[in-house]
């Protein structure tokens, strides 16, 4: 039986059943649940921008690819010189052994160019990885509060880290393999027509399929890829949420509903990984089937011919041309089952980059006006026009909120959950920017000052207060060398900081772990108390910073509280009305507007909502005694 007939019924039902798995998957292709649906074409360019300063050292790179492609070429027609010779009778072992020096000669220089390259390649794929990595890292820095409370840490983690991995292989093998690979099978197509026109019309048949193959391939890799990116998003998203909120898992005993969950989320991505090493698994072997097949039919009418002596376009083929055949087919479909693996890769990269390029998409909603200026100091004059301000459209926080904070004074702001006192603070950093009304510091539209400028000059406080791992001082300077061992130790006794930190093994160099759980909430707030002093701010803002504070640090607290209103204007909001006895201003608020205002005794004389809320503390504190 012809081999031949084999082949083709083999050929004909794989293309077939591929092609209608194909047809199945377009028409679902809306049902994939993609995040964005960018072109490869477009994924490449923008990717190619990142190389373009490291262009030198690719054109290096593509001239040692192109010495590897010649002898990659010359190294079969050696073999084929070598085949020759041993065909004839009484052949000369001397050229046998030319040969052989000649083909080691050619093999070890063409290792020593891919070594060469690939070094290049990866010390300038890492470094073009770094520039994205940093470019993404600081355009998440830029995005406001709103969009970071909209994107999920773990998102940003994956995006930041595992994403910008899988696209360094677009620069350290993907790009150079493909262009390597395109010239390597161009050149084996004309060595092989030079050599013997008949047998290359022979291998050019497959191509077709080659390309059937490769085309379908694509398109199932790539939403195989694009299930495992969302996946492994999904999973690190969870993982970030839960292991910040271990205690309360812990606390409530859900260990077990918290596991269920994860091996939920967790059987989702082995099945994504499944699904993609099921479509490499498919496309790799039929690539081998097809160099088989392709052996076969070679082998079959290359011996015939030979054998009958049968001429095509005056060529004859001769066992040389058998054996140089055999080799630049192999070679031949070397790289073609390598752009199974390639295509593999390129799909994690062309997937890694959409989500990381959806990303730097992402417009910060909060930025510089064009004629914004810088403010080298400021006095600390704060007031609100007017303000109008809502999270949600429609649904107001703040509703014409108008007052007046003069320069080095102290304002303080009381009033139920929801009233808004937390939000002001937050617009007066522009972390969030109005709808209506106007803000001003220093008799200057905030937006018209530069968004880095203006926050220079603002000290935070807050009740949840972050700490870095690392050491307190690294802490309190938060990487500012201007800032010296002298000015650490004045603010943080300036704050009654000392007194515990004196009491550490290690003092300043004492290591802080992560979010400094190995420190009271105390201790805490005292060190962002120094933190804030060290930088020397002309606002300061403390929102709840009292909160949750035992007895005895609230004295140490108060004591620091005193001393900091001496620095420059203060910003306050705090249940505790202890706490805001000595400010110069109290603003009341309720439903995002202002009740009332003044000192605290001119509010106590009003008997209004802050005389009901003192009453209230002063009974409860009353309580707390006598039950002591």
């Amino acid at each position: 039986m012809n081999p031949l007939y084999i082949i083709g019924a083999v050929l004909g039902t794989l293309a077939t059943s591929f092609i209608v798995a194909f047809a199945l998957m377009k028409d679902k292709k809306e049902s994939i649940g993609f995040e964005r649906n960018m072109k490869d074409v477009e994924i490449m360019k923008r990717l190619l921008k990142y190389a373009r300063p490291y262009w030198k050292q690719f054109l290096f790179v593509i001239l040692l690819v192109a010495f590897t492609i010649a002898s990659d070429i010359v190294l079969p027609l050696i073999l084929g010189d070598v085949a020759s010779t041993l065909g004839q009778i009484g052949f000369d072992y001397k050229l046998v052994l030319r040969d052989a020096l000649i083909y080691f000669g050619v093999l070890a220089i063409s290792l020593a160019c891919t070594y060469i390259m690939a070094v290049i390649l990866q010390k300038t794929g890492q470094q073009i990885i770094s520039t994205m990595r940093q470019q993404l890292f600081v355009h998440i820095e830029n995005l406001s509060h709103a969009q970071l409370n909209n994107i999920p840490v773990g998102k940003l983690v994956t995006r930041v880290c595992n994403d910008t991995n899988s696209v360094s292989m677009m620069f350290t093998s993907i790009l150079v393999n493909l262009v390597k690979n395109v010239f390597l099978t161009a050149g084996f197509l004309v060595a092989m027509f030079a050599i013997n026109v008949k047998l290359t019309l022979i291998v050019l048949c497959f191509v077709p399929f080659i390309v059937l193959f490769t085309v379908i391939f694509r398109k199932f890799s790539r939403k195989a890829y694009r299930k495992v990116k969302n996946s492994m998003t999904d999973i690190n998203t969870y993982l970030s949420e839960n292991l910040s909120g271990i205690k309360v898992t812990q606390s409530f005993n859900q260990e077990a509903t918290k596991n269920n969950q994860f091996m939920r989320k967790n059987k989702v991505l082995g099945n994504a990984l499944n699904q993609e090493l099921f479509v490499f698994g498919v496309f790799r072997p039929c690539v081998y089937v097809l160099y088989i097949f392709t052996v076969i039919a070679m082998l079959w009418v290359g011996a015939n011919d030979t054998i009958s002596q049968v001429s095509f376009a005056g060529q004859v083929v001769s066992y040389a041309t058998i054996v140089i055949f055999y080799q630049y087919v192999a070679e031949f479909f070397t790289p073609i089952q390598n752009l199974a693996e390639q295509f593999n890769r390129m799909q994690s990269a062309f997937a890694s980059s959409e989500k990381i390029f959806s990303i730097l998409d992402t417009q910060p909603e909060i930025v510089d006006s064009e004629d914004a200026i810088e403010l080298d100091e400021i006095k600390g004059e704060i007031e609100f026009k007017d303000v109008w301000f809502s999270y949600i459209p429609n649904e107001w926080v703040l509703k014409g909120v108008s007052f007046k904070v003069d320069a080095g004074s102290t304002c303080a702001f009381v009033g139920a959950t929801g009233s808004g006192k937390s939000t002001i603070l937050s617009l007066i950093c522009r972390n969030y920017d109005i709808q209506k009304g106007q803000i001003m510091i220093d008799g200057l539209d905030i937006k018209k000052i530069k968004i880095s400028s203006l926050r220079r000059h603002f000290g935070q406080m807050l009740q949840d207060v972050f700490v870095f791992s690392g050491t307190i001082r690294s802490n309190i300077i938060l990487r500012d060398e201007t800032i010296t061992d002298e000015e650490v130790e004045e603010a943080c006794k300036y704050v009654n900081a000392d007194k515990f930190i004196s009491k550490l093994d290690k003092g300043l160099d004492y290591e802080v772990r992560e979010r400094g759980n190995n420190f009271s909430a105390g201790e805490r707030q005292l060190l962002s108390f120094a933190r804030t002093v060290a930088h020397k701010p002309s606002v300061m803002i403390l929102d709840e910073a009292t909160a949750n504070i035992d007895t005895e640090t609230e004295v140490l607290i108060q004591d620091s509280l005193e001393k900091m209103m001496n620095i420059g204007t203060m910003l306050i909001v705090a249940h505790r009305l202890s706490t805001i006895q000595h400010a110069d201003n109290i603003i009341v608020l309720q439903s995002g507007e202002i009740l009332e205002q003044g000192t605290h005794q001119q509010l106590l004389r009003k008997k209004g909502k802050y005389y009901s809320l003192y009453q209230l503390q002063y009974k409860k504190q009353l309580l707390q005694k006598s039950n002591a």
